[in-house]
């Protein structure tokens, strides 16, 4: 059984009360130009005007949705306000097509005392460009409140992974094998592991710092990365190849935090990395957007748990972004999206 909601009965009785407000208007209008007797054929009037004005809406209504899909106003304004007064004038040589042959065609009345084309289609325009304002409007307020939801949303969401991102950091895995490579290092090379403690301090500060931030610009993300491409190598040694290439101009874009401390996470843990076969791992700063590929050397023992990429892709989901996966046989590379803040 299907239920209806109070919220639609209301926008219903909404829309009915004000199509026929908008013709009973409409209809008085053109009785004052037309100086014809309004009590005479009210009912007919009436009748009349409103089936019109209500196909003008239904009309509308689809052409609003046809023209946000294929041509919203972010692509080109004056294209689609062309577009829109295009799509006025055949939603009325339409109608008076149509209104024209059920009166005249099928219904037989004369055309004795009917107004002209012209005037049909002047009153036409008149009426129709209301119609398509008023929803144009509609759907710009309602846009905007998606957008803040959408936005609030995107914010908690993000504040979520940052906090799952905090505790997969922390986790005694990572701790073990960071307190390992620093206790060997305390005793063989004293300086390197004072600079392991500063950089895994560097790290976590990072991470902390993150708090109510969902976003950070990739200038800050590859400044954090510096201290954890350190301890990895610490731990890794000379196991792993790690270049960074920027294009000048874009490194103020914003990503969301720990993004490329991830994705690089993500690499050791699924790969494996000797000095025999070494990892490469190259992070690219393009114009539209990041790149971050390895060449694949699976691992059998893979850890599971952990941030995934699906989830990474999401975050960015949230934002209308989408983060793009490339596999093949010898290489795996991931496209991050940036987004505007």
């Amino acid at each position: 059984m299907v239920r209806i909601k109070r919220t639609d009965v209301k926008k219903l009785f909404i829309f009915l009360s004000s199509t026929l407000i908008y013709a009973l208007c409409q209809m008085l209008f053109s009785i004052i130009l037309m100086k014809e007797d309004l009590w005479s054929n009210f009912h007919i009037q009436l009748s009349a005007h409103y089936t019109v004005i209500f196909t003008m809406c239904i009309a509308d209504y689809g052409l609003l949705i046809l023209l946000n899909k294929y041509l919203p106003y972010s692509k080109n304004i004056l294209l689609r306000i062309l577009a829109g007064l295009a799509g006025l004038t055949i939603v009325c040589l339409v109608l008076i097509w149509l209104f024209n042959y059920l009166i005249y065609d099928i219904f037989q009345i004369s055309k004795d005392g009917m107004p002209s084309f012209l005037i049909k289609f002047a009153f036409g325009m008149a009426a129709n460009i209301p119609i398509l304002l008023v929803f144009e409007l509609i759907y710009y307020f309602q846009s905007e409140q998606k957008a803040i939801a959408n936005s609030e949303k995107a914010k908690r969401e993000a504040l979520l992974f940052q906090h799952e991102t905090l505790r997969a950091q922390i986790n005694p895995h990572f701790l073990f094998n960071s307190l390992n490579v620093l206790s060997s290092l305390i005793y063989i090379n004293p300086d390197n592991a004072n600079k392991f403690t500063k950089a895994l301090s560097k790290t976590y500060r990072y991470v902390l710092s993150l708090n109510r931030r969902p976003l950070v610009s990739v200038a800050e993300e590859l400044n954090a990365l510096d201290p954890y491409i350190f301890l990895m190598k610490m731990r890794f040694e000379n196991s792993f190849v790690f270049t960074v290439n920027k294009v000048s101009g874009h490194e103020e874009n914003s990503i969301i935090p720990l993004t490329l401390q991830l994705l690089i996470e993500n690499v050791f843990k699924h790969n494996v990395a000797t000095e025999e076969m070494p990892l490469d791992i190259k992070i690219a700063i393009n114009s539209g957007y990041i790149t971050v590929e390895n060449n694949i050397q699976r691992s059998n023992d893979v850890e599971k748990g952990g941030i995934g990429l699906k989830y990474l892709a999401k975050q960015y989901g949230l934002y209308d972004k989408e983060v793009v996966f490339e596999h093949t046989e010898h290489m795996f590379v991931v496209k991050i999206p940036y987004i505007q803040p």
